[in-house]
């Protein structure tokens, strides 16, 4: 089932995150409905508080991002994770930029910073417990969602100046006023 994407002005985006345990009711369903949600949104990622619920939760699958032309491509073509109670305990290597965007905050791309890789920790949807190493486009996807979990938005890392220009875009995203392809929720005081 697909979910409406919570955008820009819900507090709840900007509230840290809970664990889980395994005996979150439906799960699995909430799970199949945040991957259903993000392929219709064109989306790579999806965390939890994008659909309204304040838990540690991600879904990734990067092979929309991959180009089928591009050798260098071919791990994201099979990156596709479920991230439960995930926490990032290392970061480092060269800040890159890279342009970025986030369902969200439709409408908006920006050029972010970030560490070139990563060490994760998380559990599968099984609860099986993993540690791992990622590094390029899949730490920065990573990165990404995982902030949403923090109470982040991409729109935090970048120049003071780049975020003043983009106040008009903000505000329509508030209001509602943004032609989307995919459901959103407005927050409504």
């Amino acid at each position: 089932m697909v979910l409406p994407v919570y955008v820009y002005g819900w507090p709840l985006l900007r509230k840290k995150s809970e664990d889980i345990t395994p005996d979150y009711p439906n799960l699995q369903q909430l799970i199949a409905n945040m991957f259903d949600t993000m392929y219709k949104s064109d989306g790579v990622g999806l965390a939890a508080p994008q659909i309204g619920l304040s838990i540690r939760l991600i879904v990734i699958d990067g092979a929309a991002y991959a180009k089928d032309e591009d050798p260098d491509d071919a791990p994201l073509r099979t990156f596709k994770k479920v991230l439960v109670n995930p926490v990032i305990t290392a970061r480092s290597g060269d800040e890159v930029a890279d342009s970025e965007g986030c369902l969200s905050l439709p409408k908006i791309r920006e050029s972010v910073k970030r560490p070139c890789w990563i060490d994760i920790t998380y559990c599968d949807e099984h609860f099986n417990k993993f540690s791992e190493h990622y590094e390029g486009i899949q730490a920065r996807i990573i990165q990404h969602e995982y902030d949403h979990l923090e109470g982040a938005l991409f729109i935090d890392k970048i120049s003071p100046i780049r975020r003043k220009l983009m106040n008009g875009k903000l505000t329509a995203i508030i209001k509602g006023k943004v032609d989307c392809s995919y459901k959103i929720k407005v927050f409504k005081k």
